[in-house]
């Protein structure tokens, strides 16, 4: 299983979608319904909000097993 800072980067590779287009923090913090200073001490901790991960997989009908495991 992928830890919170990998899944980061899986999630902004997502969301970027091929472009070249630069995905930050707060992008993503935004897509998952966190406030960015919630976002910061969840990565920082590196500790990872499933839930949250979960519902966006969901709505966007991704397969979570790609964003937590390789």
């Amino acid at each position: 299983m992928r830890d919170f800072r990998t899944i980061i980067e899986v999630l902004k590779e997502h969301i970027a979608d091929g472009t070249k287009a630069k995905v930050y923090d707060k992008d993503v913090a935004n897509l998952l319904h966190i406030s960015q200073s919630k976002f910061a001490t969840i990565k920082k901790r590196n500790s990872t909000p499933f839930v949250e991960i979960l519902e966006y997989c969901h709505q966007k009908g991704l397969c979570c097993s790609e964003i937590f495991f390789d």
